[in-house]
Order: structure tokens, then sequence, then C-alpha cells
């Protein structure tokens, strides 16, 4: 087996986040659900909400994208595929993705739908609630995994929220294939509940056909996988059926298991929570960094807890300082 060129390639969702300052009045009034993620399934709707909406930023994003993103930061080689449309938001997208010096091979896609996009509403207690129009991103084809950048990455990264669409699915499913005949790892991150709810049982058929070496999941996600609402429960269960699990628990911190290895690690402290966009897809990143770096567990964790300490500081899903420096200095 030859070594890796990336140490790790992510497939996800190819879209622009629009981040907006809202109020917890104007998501009651939209019908909205706090803090959580709902679908929007076509282009005029999203129009309509984007007109209601304040002041915006246009940020790169994607939650699969936004790890990478993350590892690049921290000086790690990475690839990523998703698909755009060859529209403004799509070269906005190809544009921010290959300036972090990620690999993106991808082709735009053509008269079909616009490139994804999420709005994204922050309340003054720094929730934020999305809105997710996946356009183009949806509609990843199987031809688009490139096989040579698969077969070239330590770890494939999946994006759980590309389940719920059956052409990426398959695309995705060809990637574990071809990085499983490459002798690679396969991670997966659940994304959501609802992604959960509506796969379960695919995923759990994936862990038991060891097809996954690392899954990431939270609390109440690991809890809609085993289906019961005792937490420790939960954890031990799914972890028995995974290589290495890693559950993160917002506040209180995050935890991994690998076969008899167990770690802890508390939350990073902040002086304010001002956005948690993006909070788990950085801590995915420092995880995967040290994982990649040879890094025991609770090293990992550590790694991950300090970059989604940093997204949590800011507006916007991708880091603003440099977190290779402020992991280095954090861990002495």
């Amino acid at each position: 087996m030859t070594s890796p060129t990336y140490d790790v390639v992510a497939i996800g969702n190819a879209i622009v986040d629009i981040l907006s300052q809202s109020t917890d009045d104007f998501i009651a009034a939209e019908g909205m659900t706090k803090g959580g993620m709902q679908l929007i399934f076509d282009a005029s709707a999203a129009d309509a909400l984007y007109a209601k909406m304040g002041p915006g930023r246009e940020v790169s994003g994607g939650s699969a994208a936004n790890t990478i993103a993350g590892l690049a930061a921290l000086g790690q080689p990475c690839g990523f595929i998703g698909q755009v449309a060859d529209d403004q938001l799509g070269a906005v997208f190809a544009h921010d993705v290959k300036a972090l010096g990620v690999h993106f091979p991808t082709t735009p896609a053509t008269g079909g739908e616009p490139t994804g996009r999420c709005l994204i509403l922050i309340t003054p207690d720094g929730q934020r609630t999305m809105n997710t129009f996946l356009g183009a991103a949806q509609f990843l084809p199987e031809d688009a995994v490139d096989e040579a950048t698969i077969a070239a990455g330590g770890i494939l990264y999946l994006e759980g929220y590309l389940w719920n669409a059956d052409q990426s699915r398959d695309a995705m499913k060809r990637a574990i294939g071809i990085a499983r005949d490459a002798g690679r790892k396969v991670a997966l991150t659940l994304s959501d509940a609802f992604v959960v709810e509506g796969h379960r049982d695919a995923f759990l058929e994936l862990l038991d056909a060891g097809q996954i070496d690392i899954l990431f999941a939270n609390d109440v996600e690991v809890r809609s996988m085993m289906q019961s609402d005792d937490i420790g429960h939960a954890v031990t269960a799914l972890a028995a059926r995974v290589p290495t699990l890693v559950c993160t628990h917002g506040a209180a911190g995050a935890e991994a298991h690998k076969g008899d290895e167990h770690a802890r690690v508390p939350a990073e402290p902040v002086d304010a929570v001002v956005d948690t966009t993006g909070a788990g897809d950085l801590f995915a990143a420092g995880f995967l960094a040290g994982q990649a770096q040879g890094r025991d567990l609770a090293t990992s964790l550590r790694m991950g807890a300090i970059c989604a300490a940093e997204c949590i500081s800011h507006i916007g899903p991708r880091p603003v300082a440099d977190i290779k420096a402020l992991v280095a200095a954090k861990l002495g």
C-alpha cells in the first residue's frame, strides 16, 4: 500500500453559507425550530426567505467542507469532492476551497439546479438556525468520485447529510469501495438527528459490515442511533459497533472510544459564544488532524475542543485565528 498524498479526503455538500443576525421572534414567526436545520426544497422558497433576512455575509460552507477548511488551516494536506453548479456561488465556493490549498477535482454542473446555499439565522445567544437549499450539491454523480483522489487519502470523511439524496448516496457508496480497496480508513459524521432517523438501519448496516472506522456524532445523534434516552448506555452500545466512536456533548465536552482506550475532555473555555455554526465541523477537523499526526485519543479530542472553541467565538463556520498556532500554544 502506498503512502497517502492527503491526510483526509472528504465528500460533502458544496454550499455557500449566508449568515445573518436574527431574533427569536423572527424564527418563531417563520415556523422554524431554533438551533435546528430544515431543508428548503426549491430555489424560489430559498429566495423568499433570503429576502426577509437582515444583512448577511456569504461564506463558503457545508459541513464536511468546513472540516476540510479546518484541517487545511492546521497544516494537513486535504482533498474535497462536492458538486457545485456553473454559476456565481459555485465559482465562489471553488475559489474559496482552492485558495485554502485543498485539492478540488469536481467539475461544475451545467443545466440543472443552482449551487446550494444555507441561510443561517444567528440569535443573540449564539444559536444558529439553518435553512438549507441543497441545490446542485445533492446531485453529486458517481462519476464525480475521482478514484485517484479517494485512493490518495489516508482517511475518507463522509458527511451524513449527503446520505439523504439517492444520487449522492450512491456516489458515497462507490467512494467507500474505492477507499476500502486502497486500504484506507473511512470516517462518517452523522450530521443531524433527522438524518439518523431517516437512515438508522442503513448506518447500522455500514457499521456492522465493518465499512466505517471512525464515527462522529453528538449526544442527540447517539441516542437516536441506539434509540435510548440513557446517553451512557447509548454511547457504550454504539462504541461496541465501530472501531472508533467520537461523541461530542456541547458545553460538557467530548469523549472517544477506540477498543479498550477511552478518553474524555472538557470543552475549552471561551469569553462569549457568538455563533455555534460549524463547531462540530471544526471539532472533527482538530480530532482528525490529531489522528493524522499519530496523537492519542485524549490529545486528538483536546485539539478538536480547541478548534471548536475558536469557531464559536466569532460569526462563521471557518477559522479566523491561526488555529495551528493556537493548538500548538495550548498543547504546550
